[in-house]
Order: structure tokens, then C-alpha cells, then sequence
């Protein structure tokens, strides 16, 4: 499974700890960027990251920033990108489970690598459920 993963300067250090992480988990990484610390606008990140999964050249994204908010927003700004900002395992789960999403959304200055890590985890491992969800996505898909 190929995974995308994206950053601003905000999200540069998380990404590289969960990066390493699923590279030991033996997933391959396509690492987008950014590579600096220096500012750098979220949107270019989060539409890369989410163009790359739309088209298939990634099976998942992960996307960091500062909080989350404004990468997940531009990458849900893709066609056919459903990504959730988690800040809880609970979360993970559900977003997985109940709306099948394809990327997910960590905050680097918000959320610690430990948390972050078993997010992802969580996220990774969650089957969608389908059912009433598979309705309720597929209306999503359609807007």
C-alpha cells in the first residue's frame, strides 16, 4: 500500500515521525513535502497530497500542519477526498469506520508523536463499516 503524506512548516516534524513509523510498519511513503521549517503555505500541500490519492497514485494521505484545520480543509477541497482531522483515537476509528476516509489530518503543533502515532495506527487498521455509511458517503462523493 502506498501512502502520500504532506506537510506545511508547522507539521514538518510530526510527519517525519510518522513517516518513519509507517515505514516500519512496511507501508510505502510518497513524502510530498515540505521539507524546511520555513513558511510555506498549507494549501499547495494539502492539494498535492489530495490530488495524488484522487488519482490513484496513492492508495491513502496523511496531511500535517499546525493544527490540522487548514491542510485537511485544502485537501477536502480534492474531488473524491474524504479527510478527517483526528484528535482522538475515537476519532481515527470513527472517521474510518463511518466515513471511510481516505486521508487523515494530524496537527503538529497540537497533537504529540505518541497520540499521533496511535491515531494513525487506529486509522490504518479501521474497517469502513458500509451500511447506512455507505449511503451517506456516497452522497459525499456526489457533491
Amino acid at each position: 500500500m502506498i501512502i502520500a503524506m504532506a506537510n506545511d512548516h508547522g507539521g514538518l516534524a510530526l510527519k517525519k515521525i510518522v513517516k518513519e513509523h509507517l515505514i516500519e510498519r512496511g507501508y510505502k511513503v510518497v513524502d510530498l513535502g515540505t521539507h524546511s521549517e520555513e513558511s510555506v503555505d498549507y494549501p499547495i500541500y494539502g492539494k498535492a497530497c489530495g490530488e495524488a490519492v484522487a488519482s490513484g497514485k496513492a492508495d491513502l494521505g496523511i496531511v500535517v500542519c499546525g493544527t490540522g484545520i487548514g491542510i485537511s480543509i485544502a485537501a477536502n477541497k480534492v474531488k473524491g477526498i474524504r479527510c478527517g482531522l483526528c484528535t482522538s483515537v475515537e476519532m481515527a476509528e470513527l472517521t474510518k469506520k463511518h466515513n471511510d476516509a481516505n486521508m487523515l489530518a494530524l496537527g503538529g503543533r497540537t497533537t504529540d508523536a505518541e497520540l499521533a502515532i496511535k491515531i494513525t495506527d487506529t486509522w490504518l487498521d479501521t474497517e469502513f463499516e458500509g451500511g447506512r455509511h455507505k449511503r451517506r458517503t456516497d452522497m459525499l462523493d456526489e457533491m
